[in-house]
């Protein structure tokens, strides 16, 4: 079975790393959580001085994070973050619909054993969500999926969606930046999912999945005024 406490998407700095794996471990984790957000252009000497070391690191750093998609080296200028399109943010959608639609009536069996970490996921949201913590609110918003996808207990499904992770921080990091409302209401699912399933009608928690999926698609899909 696929454990439900599932490692940070977004890498922190490892204690003892070099200057490369350093600046490549910042950078990520900024991109990742909308720090630094699509379009945003990234100087070598900026970053240089920012990160404290030399050109060399952030430059093998951003060919590393070039490689992932995540950003576009343009020489001797630096480096710009790519964007999220509006098609890739429906994709991204999609394929996650598609694994949470599957994990919730096999998770519903598990709700009892899983409410408690549900309820601490969905305070911790809410906490950030007064704090205005876009990064951690995001990060808590998508462990919250990830533990009852991981409950319905398929390691297959399971290291599928976490291959999602980085590309479905930035669709929801994006999502949740442009509307606060957004994120009120992602607080209010996910504690009415979390009761539900550890209640004993499974019709009322599918039905509340699917609202909340309807939900997060309609924020999706209005990045698409705003991503090219």
């Amino acid at each position: 079975m696929c454990a439900s406490r599932l490692p940070d998407a977004a890498p922190t700095v490892p204690a003892r790393a070099s200057a490369t794996e350093r600046a490549y471990a910042t950078l990520k984790r900024e991109i990742l959580v909308g720090d630094l957000p699509g379009g945003e252009e990234l100087g070598e000497v900026a970053l240089a001085e920012r990160l404290g070391c030399s050109r060399t690191p952030v430059r093998e750093a951003l060919l590393r994070l070039q490689t992932e998609g995540l950003v576009r080296i343009y020489p001797k200028r630096g480096a710009i973050v790519l964007t999220v399109t509006s098609a890739e943010a429906e994709s991204v959608w999609e394929a996650r619909a598609l694994v949470e639609q599957w994990a919730a009536p096999r998770a519903f069996a598990a709700g009892g054993r899983i409410r408690a970490e549900l309820d601490a996921l969905v305070d911790s949201a809410e906490e950030h969500r007064v704090q205005r913590d876009l990064a951690a609110f995001t990060e808590a918003d998508r462990r919250f999926h990830e533990v009852v996808v991981a409950a319905a207990g398929n390691p297959h499904v399971c290291r599928f969606y976490r291959s999602l992770r980085e590309r479905q921080m930035m669709v929801n990091a994006t999502a949740m930046g442009l509307s606060p409302e957004r994120m009120e209401a992602a607080v209010r699912d996910h504690r009415e999912l979390a009761r539900l399933i550890a209640g004993d009608d499974l019709d009322a928690f599918l039905t509340a999945t699917d609202a909340h999926l309807s939900a997060s698609r309609h924020a999706v899909l209005g990045l698409g005024g705003a991503s090219a």
